[in-house]
């Protein structure tokens, strides 16, 4: 029996420190299931909401637009009006020119970068203030990386069981 082993239990990343492991094992698996589930997804479900959840279109546009949001406010940055925007229009295909292809590919991108991102990460920062939204929510850096691996895998589990109805209604 051939089992693929999911990240964590591929061992720790190489040069990468050693507290922010989970949530970089956490991201590649994200990465690594997108692309499975959604191989050989039928372009034409991509926008479908059975029983009126979100779309795998909404949850793979989210999947990459909450890392971006997230990792902006860690480097202590505010939204730019494009980041405004892409969240705007979240789930809504009549704003969305991206196919299939194109969302799982900017997904895959984000990952890769946030992934960069936390490589430089010192750990002595990861108890430094930082705040989120409009609202200036109260939060530290670490608290910002953990919610990004835990958001990223919830919409993932909401993906993977969208998909499924999906292609068992449509078969």
């Amino acid at each position: 029996m051939n089992l693929k082993l999911e990240v964590w239990q591929r061992g720790p990343i190489e040069d990468f420190p050693v507290i922010l492991q989970p949530v970089a094992h956490a991201l590649l698996q994200a990465r690594e299931e997108v692309n499975d589930i959604m191989q050989d997804f039928p372009e034409d479900l991509l926008w479908k909401r059975p029983a009126d959840v979100a779309s795998p279109g909404f949850h793979l546009q989210h999947l990459t637009g909450v890392l971006d949001r997230l990792f902006t406010y860690a480097r202590k940055q505010r939204l730019t009006p494009v980041q405004l925007h892409s969240l705007s229009i979240e789930g809504n295909e009549e704003e969305t020119s991206s196919s299939l292809t194109e969302l799982v590919e900017l997904f895959d991108k984000q990952v890769e970068l946030s992934i960069n991102e936390l490589k430089d990460v010192k750990s002595d920062t990861l108890t430094e203030a930082r705040t989120v939204g409009r609202k200036l929510i109260s939060t530290t850096l670490i608290g910002l990386y953990v919610h990004a691996a835990e958001h990223t895998m919830r919409h993932l589990g909401q993906l993977l069981v969208t998909v499924k109805i999906l292609k068992r209604l449509n078969n």
